[in-house]
């Protein structure tokens, strides 16, 4: 049959869209000259309509692919034709795309005038708007993107009316020369629904066939299985998965041989960063599929294989001319700068969004100030104190504008430098009080996270300190240098604090007005708050727990205060920023989640029983996932600890054991024993925490303030007289987190009862208030400039950027050749007791001391060690070799009763201490390490790699929305 053109349907679960595409086929003015209709296991009467329409249909079961379909299609080209030997054109159409009347016969008339072309497709255009344009040819990058060439949401005004050739055109609508078809075999089998247009078209480039754009001819398509709309076995809930694994696999599969490598490196990394993306713009589902994509395709490369081999029997034309038909090589990076771009614009979108929110609650909680306020600026649009006004907006968004102009910027501006200052002495390498030596290198630290046994001391299973995965993910991204993420996290807390602070205290103060709190007063409370750690002594003696809970704690308050925020959503994201906050404390200071688990139920019960609210799961539920958080993702901590008798270790600070122990006015003054500012810098804020309640206006937020430091008082003093026995140590309950909590409620009760008193109406009472605010205000200037001046120019305890060692350098440097080069350092007496470690490596780094604290010793080895100081003798002396001793350190003072004993005993050496007043013996006997090895497991590791990845998802969660999934219309 000369010109014979056969027209293949494919319908599966298609009837909401069929009647209008059977309408569309009986309405060309060229009709086809035989009509195939087939059905993939429809379940709402596709087939039906498709028979009602054709006369038969062709039923195939649920599972068939789009290339076995048209396969089938194909065989039964010409049955019922008398006298035809099949037609020489197919015609295809999907069961969501209506062709326009003149479709056909417009794609015919383009055949006849270009004979060369063997695939014509036509302009597709979105259904139902039927105006915006979705493709005129399709090529791909080299990121396996699909490119149209097309803007987003671009409109046809038949400004791509030519007619010209392409990579590859939609199989809606496409026509195909059916001996090109065949030359071609068809669709590849491993692209079922998605990607196998580009595929055919790649293909039918590399066999010199010619595929042409015809816009003329003109179909509708409604898209259903890429936007979701229709659902099937070969898609699924995954559309994203199946769209990612077809372009990674028709790009392998099509690649020359001499790219290939490369390629598959950008496609790993590419994918990797579009996860990353998806990820930062929670899109958790995306991400996960376009993972699983990259997987499954590189799981498999026999069939990549395959499909190339079968390629390279095709190919007919010089690879140059397929390759001017993809993509240029730059577009992705185009797009690359596209999504910043959005991403920009999502973010001062949602700025804008959180600004007009503010208006309106403004709007709603003061109509009458709010509507003078803007009366007035509709007055004297130039007043410069009006924030609606030009003016106004224009010092609002000029920065250097405000800070020129405004005294409390110059002011926290010169807050910032004092506090930078005060923190010099972590530049480089911050050592001395309970912070240890930090490792020359992030290895050892990620060597303690992941590893279930550790070759320090004399071997132990004990877990590393929670908070040491923060610091190694710090340390790994700053170059793997643990002494500068020990700086980083001790100079940056106070100013994160600071940062913190001012935020929080912004928002309660528009809880009690539009305006807010005074800036000057924010500034007050925010730069008492960054003095928290230096004033108290825990930044001096180098505490990272109190120095970390300081600049958590405003921001974990920051985001709790989102439970009460009327969208439940919002609520829901509020509680995963929380749990992700609480986390970090949790880390650092363990007994966090004791006080936020007692506060969140205080906060609860009122909520349901005094304001008598309903116990839906949105209320009670926030708070309990911000708790539930931080069990979850240290579990790679506790379970451990527990398993391993190190249990008291969920209840100490991070530093060295011991920590200081915190009486009751050392928490009413925010001090840490002796340590820090003078006593009376600190006893202004309970004073001025106490005058606040006098506030009237304020007096509920003030009360819930001393709720919370009563609360937290309580449970200190409750914990101050537990002991905890670490190893041949004892140590106080860790209260660090407690006295920041304290000291911050207090610093927020001053700042809203100072504001009530400021915000007082006119009157007697009311000037009196005011009054008495601002003589309070000057008063409570002066701890703070004295806490200032006090941590620029007052002494910074132990803290300093070296630490003396008892082992000498020459041991050192041998004990670095391996495990069992160990040196055994003696302190104390006989008549008092004879205390031991033992030095590994570099010597004993931080999270290693922790780890050493906790840990038993062998009891045959402290049977050894008490016989060495007591009754040594040459089996003594090998059973330490075989411990892996090697050196033998007596600190001064050296008990002469153990030197002499010890320089009387056989196999040994005298060694040269570098202080004159200590003693040192090596040992002659060779030493071993096989009594250091210890048992390992997957349990850690599976921890561990479980907490990496949930905190991922926490942070999904927790972030923004600044991202939804782009649909193609």
């Amino acid at each position: 049959m000369d010109r014979s053109v056969a027209l293949v349907l494919v319908a599966h679960d298609g009837a909401r869209w069929l009647p209008t595409v059977l309408d569309g086929i009986a309405a060309q003015r060229r009709a086809p000259d035989q009509l195939i209709g087939v059905d993939t296991g429809s379940l709402d009467g596709s087939a039906d309509l498709i028979r009602d329409a054709f006369g038969s249909v062709l039923a195939l079961s649920s599972s068939t692919s789009y290339p076995d379909a048209l396969a089938h299609a194909l065989a039964h080209a010409g049955d019922g034709v008398d006298g035809a030997d099949g037609p020489e054109w197919l015609w295809l159409l999907h069961d969501d795309s209506t062709p326009d009347p003149g479709a056909l016969e417009t794609l015919m008339i383009a055949a006849h005038e270009f004979p060369e072309a063997d695939l014509l497709g036509p302009k597709l255009r979105e259904w139902p708007s039927l105006r915006r344009l979705l493709e005129l040819g399709v090529t791909i990058s080299g990121t396996g993107r699909r490119e149209t060439g097309l803007e987003r949401g671009e409109y046809d005004q038949g400004q791509h009316d030519e007619i010209r050739r392409v990579l590859a055109v939609n199989t809606a609508g496409l026509l195909v020369r059916r001996s090109a078809l065949e030359r071609l075999g068809g669709l590849d089998p491993q692209l079922p629904i998605f990607g196998n247009d580009i595929d055919l078209g790649w293909r039918a480039a590399r066999a010199g066939l010619t595929t042409l754009i015809v816009p003329q001819a003109v179909v509708f398509h409604a898209e259903a299985a890429h936007r979701g709309l229709r659902r099937s076995a070969l898609t699924g809930r995954h559309t994203h998965f199946q769209e990612r694994r077809a372009a990674l696999y028709t790009l392998l599969a099509n690649s020359r041989a001499r790219t290939l490598p490369l390629q598959l490196v950008r496609m790993l990394l590419g994918s990797l960063l579009r996860v990353a993306g998806l990820l930062a713009t929670r899109q958790g589902g995306r991400a996960a599929d376009e993972f699983a994509a990259l997987v499954s395709v590189y799981v498999r490369p026999g069939v990549v294989h395959r499909a190339r081999r079968a390629r390279r029997e095709l190919d007919a034309v010089p690879p140059a001319e397929v390759r001017a038909l993809l993509a240029p090589w730059w577009l992705p990076y185009r797009h690359g700068l596209d999504v910043v771009g959005d991403l920009a614009s999502a973010v001062t979108d949602q700025a804008a969004d959180v600004a007009e929110r503010r208006r309106i609650a403004a709007a709603e909680a003061d109509p009458a100030s709010f509507a003078a306020r803007r009366q007035r600026s509709a007055l004297d649009p130039d007043d410069p104190d009006d924030p609606y006004s030009e003016e106004g907006m224009l010092r609002d968004t000029g920065l250097v504008a405000r800070v020129v102009t405004n005294p409390v910027a110059l002011l926290l501006a010169l807050a910032v430098l004092l506090l930078l200052a005060a923190t010099r002495t972590a530049w480089g390498t911050a050592v001395g009080g309970g912070l240890t030596t930090p490792p020359g290198g992030v290895g050892s630290w990620w060597g303690l996270v992941l590893d279930s046994w550790h070759r320090i001391g004399q071997g132990t299973a004990v877990p590393a300190s929670p908070y040491l995965l923060p610091l190694t993910l710090l340390a790994t991204v700053l170059g793997g240098k643990p002494a500068l993420a020990v700086s980083v996290v001790l100079i940056g807390a106070p100013l994160l604090a600071l940062w913190g602070a001012w935020r929080l205290l912004r928002v309660l103060g528009r809880l009690l007005s539009i305006a807010g709190a005074p800036r000057w007063l924010i500034l007050w409370g925010a730069v008492a708050w960054a003095l928290v750690p230096l004033a108290s002594g825990a930044w001096s003696d180098g505490r990272l727990g109190p120095v970390v809970a300081s600049a958590t704690l405003p921001w974990l308050a920051h985001a709790a205060l989102g439970f009460a925020d009327p969208e439940p959503e919002r609520r829901w994201r509020a509680a995963w920023r929380a749990g992700l906050l609480l986390t970090l404390a949790v880390a650092f200071t363990p007994t966090a989640w004791l006080i936020c688990a007692l506060l969140a139920a205080v906060v609860v019960v009122v909520a349901l029983v005094l304001l008598r609210l309903h116990p839906r799961r949105s209320i009670w539920g926030p708070p309990a996932v911000a708790l539930a958080v931080p069990v979850c993702l240290l579990a790679a901590w506790w379970v451990p600890a527990l398993r391993h008798g190190a249990g008291v270790s969920l209840l100490m600070d991070a530093g060295r054991p011991p920590s200081h122990a915190i009486a009751g006015w050392q928490l009413a003054v925010g001090r840490l024993g002796d340590l820090g500012a003078p006593w009376w810098m600190g006893s202004a804020l309970p004073v001025l925490a106490v005058v606040a309640l006098a506030s009237g206006r304020a007096r509920i937020p003030v009360l819930a303030c001393w709720l919370i430091g009563v609360v937290a008082g309580l449970v200190a003093l409750a914990l101050s007289p537990v002991t905890l026995h670490v190893g041949a140590t004892a140590a106080p309950v860790g209260t660090a987190f407690l006295l920041v909590l304290v000291q911050g409620a207090a610093i927020v009760a001053i700042v809203l009862g100072a504001q009530g008193a400021l915000s007082s109406s006119p009157g007697v009472r009311g000037l009196l208030r005011i009054g008495v605010a601002v003589l309070l205000a000057a008063a409570a200037l002066v701890p703070v400039a004295g806490g200032l001046a006090w941590a620029v120019t007052g002494d910074h305890g132990e803290l300093g950027d070296s630490a003396a060692s008892v082992v000498p350098a020459y041991m050192l440097e041998d004990a670095e050749r391996g495990a069992a080069h160990g040196v055994l350092v003696l302190r104390g007496s006989v008549a008092e007791g004879v205390r031991y470690e033992v030095v590994r490596g570099d010597g004993i780094t931080l999270g290693e001391d922790e780890i050493l604290a906790l840990s038993t010793p062998p009891a045959a080895f402290d049977a050894c060690v008490r016989d060495f100081v007591s009754r040594p003798d040459a089996g003594t002396v090998s059973e330490l070799a075989g411990s892996g001793i090697q050196y033998v350190v007596a600190t001064s003072p050296v008990d002469p009763a153990v030197a002499a004993a010890i320089d009387a005993t056989g196999g040994l050496s005298q060694a040269s201490p570098e202080s004159r007043a200590a003693r040192a013996w090596q040992i002659d006997t060779p030493p071993s390490a096989a009594r250091l090895a210890g048992p390992t497991g997957w349990l850690r590791w599976a921890l561990v790699v479980l907490q990496l990845g949930g905190l991922v998802v926490v942070i999904v969660l927790a972030a923004p929305s600044v991202g939804r999934d782009r649909r193609r219309s």
